[in-house]
């Protein structure tokens, strides 16, 4: 329970960090869009100007390489999962929603094969996996290899997931290569869409069923009621909301950087939409909404980049290993992976953890609970999505943030992880690596998509 009051303290100082700042008169369309996302944050010593130095020109370039990797690019996803809340058999008939799997001999054999280590014991380790997956333990096997077996299953079992995750050994679950399927507008919007958004912030943030989120410009309330309720609740709650919104945020701002801008019969041009940018940013368009969801991402960025450098033991374990089946380069991927963490752990303006939250065990339990299946429920909505492309990289980003509150949680257990021996307590599949950092890679693009935006509006001043 320590661990979850500690993230709990996270999430309430980072809750209260990013405050609106009043701009005054409506200026130009750059000041628009970010002037209450500049300057000093209250709280600390952080501010956004120094979170973008960091993020573009030291991390952002760094985890771009890491991502291109072979361990990086291929995910494992399945598509064909059915809706669990309502009957939805629309599909996306737009071109650019469509998803290409991998062949299975175009996937590196280590991927496929499911081993992680370079050592005698990866075959034992492989037979386990697949005793565990059969429900069944060898009784000739070692005591040691059986107690890990049924760690193994403890910890599938446990309340540390927050996210509904796919089964991988289902026949229509399929590898993915992100680099050949990018996240970009692909035209899916309407009512389908919204209808996506919706069920997340009115059904699953934690708010009365009386008070709308404002959700687009021209509907309702503009969002006074809305952002004035929020301050009244639990801090943990409203960095619940901060998150979601932030996830929004920066899917709208890779879609606002990735439009299709030209179509002929030999190619497409694709790249920033300033229209686009502005209906969704622009402080005058959107009401006073747009600088807030800048806001969020940034609140969401500092968690996921806290959640990094929190994982660090994990990945330092010299057992540890990024197995493709090519030996010398993935000692190269996990030297780059080590200096990606040892640099989100650099970062000098990481939340202070001082004892924020200091409700009794028993309501922490309880919230920490709520957090977790909301948050699981959201999860579960990523199959209703009509486009498969955006299904595709919606499943991916929430299984990287729902990786990062796991992380964030299970503190305690990181940190009493051995040095040379597996790590039983706390664990992280192929599957969760995968997304956490490509959902990261996603903030980071975010963040530095916004300097690209910043420098088109300034030159159209």
């Amino acid at each position: 329970m320590a661990a979850g009051r500690g993230v709990l303290r996270v999430l309430g100082l980072a809750a209260l960090l990013l405050p609106v700042v009043p701009c005054g008169p409506p200026g130009a369309a750059e000041r628009r869009c970010f002037c209450q996302v500049t300057g000093h944050l209250d709280d600390c010593t952080c501010d956004v100007e120094t979170i973008d130095a960091f993020n573009n020109y030291k991390l952002f370039p760094r985890l771009n390489e890491l991502l291109e990797s072979d361990y990086f690019r291929y995910y494992k996803v399945n598509l064909k999962k059915p809706c669990p809340f309502w009957n939805e058999n629309s599909h996306c008939g737009i071109r650019d929603c469509a998803v290409k799997p991998c062949p299975s001999d175009e996937v590196p054999d280590g991927i496929r094969s499911g081993s992680y280590k370079y050592s005698e014991g990866a075959n034992n380790l492989e037979e386990c996996e697949e005793a565990k997956r059969l429900g069944a333990v060898d009784g000739s096997l070692s005591e040691e290899t059986q107690q890990a077996v049924l760690q193994w299953t403890l910890h599938d079992d446990s309340s540390d997931s927050f996210c509904e995750a796919d089964d991988i050994y289902s026949p229509d679950a399929e590898y993915v290569d992100l680099l050949l399927n990018p996240e970009r507008y692909t035209g899916y919007k309407g009512p389908d869409a919204w209808k996506i958004w919706n069920s997340i912030y009115e059904e699953n943030c934690f708010k009365p069923q009386n008070v709308k989120r404002p959700l687009a410009p021209g509907r309702g309330d503009p969002g006074h009621m809305f952002y004035k309720w929020l301050k009244g609740v639990c801090v943990e709650k409203r960095a619940f909301y901060k998150l979601i919104s932030g996830l929004h945020a920066s899917i709208n701002i890779h879609l606002s950087a990735r439009y299709l801008l030209q179509e002929t019969w030999s190619e497409k041009k694709w790249g920033p939409n300033v229209t686009e940018f502005q209906q969704r940013f622009d402080e005058v368009i959107t009401r006073g909404e747009g600088p807030r969801r800048l806001k969020n991402l940034y609140f969401l960025y500092l968690i996921e980049l806290r959640a990094l450098s929190k994982v660090l033991p994990f990945f330092e374990r010299p057992g540890f290993q990024l197995y493709t089946g090519n030996r010398s380069h993935d000692a190269e991927v996990k030297n780059l992976l080590l200096e990606i963490l040892h640099l989100a752990k650099s970062f000098p303006l990481h939340f202070n953890e001082n004892s924020f939250f200091a409700g009794n065990k028993r309501e922490a339990a309880k919230l920490k609970e709520e957090f977790r299946l909301h948050f699981k429920n959201i999860s579960k909505i990523m199959d209703c999505v009509g486009c498969f492309k955006c299904r595709l990289w919606g499943k991916l980003q929430t299984q990287g943030l729902g990786t990062a509150l796991k992380i964030l949680f299970s503190e305690k257990l990181i940190e009493k992880i051995p040095e040379s021996s597996s790590s039983y307590g706390f664990q992280l599949t192929r599957q969760e690596i995968v997304a956490l950092f490509n959902a990261f890679g996603r903030i980071s693009t975010s963040v530095r998509e916004l300097e690209n935006f910043r420098n088109i509006l300034h030159n159209m001043r």
